[in-house]
C-alpha cells in the first residue's frame, strides 16, 4: 500500500476515532442507573430501564469499535495491512477507506460469515 493511501487511512481512522470516543461519553451518561423514583418527563420507569439498556448495548457495540480503531491504527504501519488475512490479495482501498478495521477482502468475508 502507497505510503499516501495509509496516510489518508491514518486521518480517517483518527476522525471515526474521536466521533466513536465522543460517542462512547454520550452513551456512558446515558446508561447511568435509573433511580427508583425518577421519571423522565411522560416516560414511565420502565421505560426508562429500557432506554438504559438500550444505550447500555450500544455503549458496548461502541467499546468494540473503539478497540477495532485502535488496533488498526497500531497496524497500518505493519507490511500486512491492508491485505486480507485468508487469501492474502489486497484489501481494495474503497473498502478500508469504509471498514478501516477490515482484515478479510470482501470475498472472504462472505465465505467466512455467509
Amino acid at each position: 500500500m502507497e505510503a499516501k493511501h495509509k496516510a489518508e487511512l491514518r486521518a480517517l481512522i483518527a476522525n471515526k476515532l474521536q466521533a466513536v470516543k465522543e460517542d462512547i461519553a454520550a452513551y456512558r451518561r446515558l446508561a447511568k442507573p435509573v433511580a427508583p423514583d425518577n421519571a423522565i418527563g411522560r416516560l414511565t420507569r420502565m421505560e426508562a430501564i429500557s432506554s438504559q439498556g438500550i444505550n447500555e448495548a450500544a455503549l458496548s457495540k461502541a467499546l468494540m469499535a473503539q478497540d477495532k480503531l485502535e488496533n488498526a491504527l497500531t497496524k497500518i504501519d505493519h507490511p500486512d495491512f491492508g491485505r486480507c488475512r485468508e487469501c492474502e490479495e489486497p484489501i481494495p482501498l474503497a473498502r478500508l477507506k469504509v471498514l478501516p478495521e477490515a482484515d478479510l477482502c470482501v470475498p472472504c468475508a462472505e465465505a467466512i460469515e455467509g
